[in-house]
Formats: C-alpha cells, sequence, structure tokens
C-alpha cells in the first residue's frame, strides 16, 4: 500500500512508519517542515526513513475535507499520529485536535481510505483540560463519519527520543523522585516501536474486520510512583528517595509548566494520573503476534524505594524500607 503518516517525524509517526517500511509499504510523511523534518530522527529511524517522500502539512489549516481531498488523492490509507502537547498562536487544541482530524474523516469517508486515528487513553467528558477535551470531540467526531476507520488509544509511551519518554528516563536517573501525591491511577506504559507495529498491522486489516477501537498498554501496571522505580531500576539498581508532593503544589507547577511550556508535564497529565489509565481489553500482543516489550524492571518488595508518605495532619513522615 502507499500510506500517509501525518506526523511522521514525531514519536509515534516515526515508528509506524518505519514498521509500515518494514512491511513493504511506500510511506509519504506529512510533516511542518519538510526541510528540517529527518534532521531530528534518531540516526536508526534515519536511515530507514531518508528516501520517503515528504509532504508539507499543517494541521491548523486543514479543517475542512475540501482541503484534505487534494493531499490524499494518491495513497491508501492515513495514519494520523499528529498532535500538539500546547498550543502555538494558530496552531490550537481545537483546531489540530479536533476540527483537522474530524474534516480528514470526511475526506477519508468520501475517497473510500483507511484512516488510523491515534488518540489517548483516559479521556473523560469531564475532563478538566483543553488539551483532553479535543482528543475527545475528534474521537466522536470521527465515529460519527461512515469512514473506514479505526481509533487507537494508547497508555503511556517509553522509547529513546520521545519528549516525554526522555524527560521520565531522566527524572527516573536522580537520585530523588518528586510524584504527585494523588497519582494514584496505574498505567501499562509500552514501548513505542511495539505501537509503531500495531498501527502497521491495523492499516493491513481487512475493511470488514478492523476494529473501529482499540486500545493498547504494556503487560505491567504501575502507578507512577512505581514507574519511576521500574525504569530506574532498569539502569540502577539504586532505590530512589521518592517524596509525594501535595496536589495543591501540584495543580500550580502543571500550570506553570504550561504558561512557560516546560518540561513534558502539563496540566492534562497531571489529570490522568489520578485515576487508571489502562486498556480495557489489551490488544497489544494480537495485533504485533507476540508479547509486548518490557518496560522497566521491578524490584522486589524488600527493595523498594525509601518513600516518605503524606500524612492527613499535612506533615510528612518517613516510612523506612522492610527489613532487609
Amino acid at each position: 500500500m502507499r500510506v500517509m503518516v501525518l506526523g511522521g517525524t514525531g514519536f509515534v509517526g516515526r515508528h509506524a512508519a518505519a514498521a509500515l517500511r518494514a512491511r513493504g509499504h511506500t510511506v509519504v510523511i506529512g510533516t511542518r517542515d519538510p526541510k528540517r523534518a529527518l534532521r531530528k530522527l534518531p540516526p536508526a529511524l534515519r536511515a530507514s526513513l531518508h528516501d520517503v517522500e515528504l509532504r508539507e502539512i499543517h494541521f491548523e489549516s486543514l479543517t475542512t475535507r475540501y482541503v484534505w481531498k487534494p493531499l490524499l488523492a494518491d495513497v491508501d490509507a492515513v495514519v494520523n499520529a499528529a498532535g500538539i502537547l500546547r498550543e502555538r498562536g494558530g496552531e490550537t487544541y481545537d483546531r489540530v485536535h479536533n476540527m483537522a482530524p474530524s474534516a480528514l474523516a470526511l475526506a477519508c469517508e468520501r475517497l473510500g481510505l483507511r484512516l488510523v486515528h491515534v488518540s489517548m487513553l483516559g479521556l473523560r467528558r469531564e475532563a478538566r483540560s483543553r488539551f483532553l477535551r479535543s482528543k475527545l470531540l475528534a474521537e466522536r467526531a470521527i465515529a460519527a463519519t461512515a469512514a473506514d476507520y479505526c481509533i487507537v488509544r494508547p497508555s503511556l509511551l517509553d522509547g529513546e527520543g520521545g519528549f516525554g519518554a526522555d524527560w521520565m528516563r531522566r527524572v527516573a536517573r536522580m537520585p530523588v523522585h518528586f510524584f504527585p501525591a494523588n497519582a494514584a491511577g496505574r498505567i501499562a506504559a509500552l514501548d513505542a516501536r511495539d505501537l509503531g507495529e500495531a498501527i502497521a498491522t491495523l492499516c493491513e486489516v481487512p475493511g470488514d474486520s478492523v476494529p473501529r477501537q482499540v486500545e493498547l498498554g504494556g503487560s505491567a501496571r504501575r502507578t507512577l510512583a512505581d514507574y519511576l522505580r521500574a525504569l530506574r531500576a532498569a539502569r540502577d539498581e539504586r532505590p530512589a528517595l521518592q517524596i509525594p508532593v501535595p496536589a495543591p503544589l501540584v495543580r500550580l507547577a502543571g500550570a506553570l509548566c504550561d504558561l512557560f511550556h516546560l518540561t513534558p508535564v502539563s496540566g492534562g497529565l497531571l489529570e490522568l494520573v489520578r485515576r487508571d489509565n489502562l486498556p480495557a481489553q489489551n490488544l497489544l500482543q494480537a495485533l504485533i503476534g507476540r508479547a509486548p516489550t518490557p518496560v522497566g524492571q521491578d524490584l522486589p518488595a524488600r527493595r523498594r524505594s525509601y518513600a516518605f508518605a503524606a500524612m492527613p495532619t499535612g506533615h510528612e513522615t518517613p516510612v523506612p524500607p522492610s527489613p532487609q
């Protein structure tokens, strides 16, 4: 097939594009800046995608199906892995996450193209984050069309070269982990390469067999604190000191990070980790034909991190590790 991967040099898109190439498909990458698109890729992926066609795409301008049609005229399927963490000028959450994908779905309906739309787990109507609400609105708009679509909802992603994934790995290497005290939800982090393979498979599934909604995750279910421990254990056996941060300070930190575009931490992410962010039915192994790539390494219970537990009084008292 000839497949267009929108956001094809981003963290998800690059792995989807590489997986499609490995299966013998022709890949067209849609990107904001074709001249610089491949420079930011890791060397291995750059070598794999060095000769693909690069097509200039500006999502904030593609909000009707009519402007999408000429861009899609020569492809058989479309993967939408484009997105923004924060708004910049005309690149708003509503235009990039909602209006453009909604128009894309209508164009795919008219042209008879498979659309694999990458969304995320944990979207709720009650979400306060405009980032999360825009993702949910797009899902609903796509589902309302008669397009041959599949909505993919992955859990948190791990892998080299991802903005958020690299940041989480750096935090995990630190001797002290600060994490939200209310981050009680569990995640099922998965390797970005596994997600790329799953997306490639969904492009190939016959039209009458493709699931409309696919939820994906790794094999381990961990809270954010456990996930940081597991990332650290995979590289350093020494436990870290983990300190929970009260919710008001977490909200303030998230607001400041959003305001000044600092780190991948955002109000939307902090909202997600408060509750479980797990696939209802994990189809990853069925799609890639093997067990998920392990992410991190769990320590035995007796070697857990030395943690500070938040007490009801508001004071923090150290809880010593279990005796050896």
